[in-house]
């Protein structure tokens, strides 16, 4: 069966982190939503979303002949009922279209009205806005622990470690010395080839992914997701980082989110809580103004390839955009536009050449070439980003 997973209004209430990736390229929990829905069906998936992202997100070659809802997080039960659908039926929550077998009819220009629809009252994880993902973190990183774990054995670690309970997953070439695990209210998962390094404190539900390190004396909270190939010290609570990141040095990151090749400077700070207590207001691209989020805690929002100089303050329920350069003393804007170059003390627009001059650099980094796909990509952000450029 041909698999889907397509975008909804939920794309434009997540920008920035969206601007990049397909909804279902979100990572929650240890996986990205594509990673989740490969697993639990036991197979490929394609993407149905923007023009300019389809070269780097393909659809499939053929027709699909099930599509689903990329914001929605699979769990038993929603298999079990996307797995009951007959060719025409789309499976429903209220008016939100979580599944639709189509069959060999065509996706494009449908609409929930042209299948039957059968009804799902059960619960499950939506992404809506960026503040869902950390939010339901714990939950997601609860699930993937047991999907990717069950029946498994852990690989071995050093007895220099103290663990605190039992629930503590090592892949494959994961290592680890002299660090502290507390696993009494939430698993911890170390990915392949991934390192703990001295002194390090870490309390469950965590997630180090693939290829990712954790610096000597780095605290960790629970429901914290390090996503492949970062590397990150200081202190960290209810964050998550997709991948090939970098928070390396002191510095506090809370209730965050961070996207893809995003750097952090050292000794950087993010406020998750106003000093006089009250809900934290977030940049919602699809409105073009501030919105309530119904937190008291949220802290930054940080779209891909966005970097911040040494010492950089976040204010609380900071969005910065994708390919921001943020850098200078004192606050910046609780909205840090895409592209932007500088900080509190004025801002321009990041050019177009000098950051792929950066991003060669960062890629070569990582033996990647930077392709012309992902300047295409790029570049197209660039443009439809332009109106919040009026500095």
């Amino acid at each position: 069966m041909k698999i889907t997973l397509f975008d909804d209004s939920s794309r434009q209430t997540l920008l920035p982190l969206t601007f990049t990736r397909p909804v279902a390229g979100i990572r929650i929990g240890i996986l990205t939503i594509a990673g989740k829905w490969q697993k639990w069906l036991g197979a490929e998936v394609a993407f149905h979303t923007e023009d300019y992202l389809q070269e780097l997100f393909p659809p499939h070659t053929d027709r699909s002949s099930l599509f689903i809802n990329g914001s929605v997080c699979p769990d038993e039960p929603l298999l079990n009922a996307i797995s009951a659908l007959n060719t025409g039926d789309a499976l429903m929550a209220g008016d939100l279209l979580i599944a639709v077998a189509t069959g060999n009819a065509d996706f494009e220009g449908t609409a929930a009205s042209d299948f039957k629809p059968v009804p799902y009252t059960g619960s499950f994880t939506r992404l809506v806005y960026p503040e869902d993902i950390f939010k339901n973190n714990d939950t997601e990183l609860r699930k993937d622990f047991a999907l990717l774990t069950t029946g498994r054995s852990s690989a071995s670690l050093s007895a220099t470690n103290t663990i605190i309970g039992d629930h503590l997953f090592a892949e494959e070439g994961a290592e680890a010395e002299c660090a502290t695990f507390n696993t009494l209210k939430g698993p911890v998962y170390l990915g392949r080839n991934s390192a703990v390094w001295e002194g390090s404190n870490i309390k469950g539900s965590f997630a180090l992914c693939d290829n990712s390190q954790v610096k000597m004396g780095t605290k960790i909270y629970p429901m914290t997701t390090i996503g492949p190939y970062c590397r990150v010290g200081g202190e960290i609570n209810n964050a998550v980082i997709f991948a090939h990141s970098s928070k390396g040095h002191e510095g506090y990151l809370g209730n965050s989110v961070l996207g893809e090749w995003c750097n952090i400077g050292a000794d950087s700070n993010n406020s998750n809580l106003k000093n006089n207590y009250a809900e934290v207001r977030l940049w919602d691209y699809s409105r073009d103004d501030y919105r309530k989020t119904g937190l008291q805690f949220c802290g930054l929002i940080m779209g891909d390839h966005t970097k911040c100089g040494i010492n950089t303050m976040f204010n609380t329920g900071t969005v910065a955009g994708v390919c921001a350069n943020v850098f200078g003393a004192g606050f910046p804007k609780n909205f840090i536009p895409d592209f932007s170059w500088g900080g509190s003390a004025g801002i321009e627009t990041y050019r177009l050449e000098k950051l792929f001059d950066t991003v060669e650099r960062v890629f070569e980094r990582r033996d990647i070439k930077l392709d012309a796909a992902t300047r295409r990509m790029l570049t197209a952000i660039f443009e439809k980003t332009e109106k919040y450029r009026s500095f």
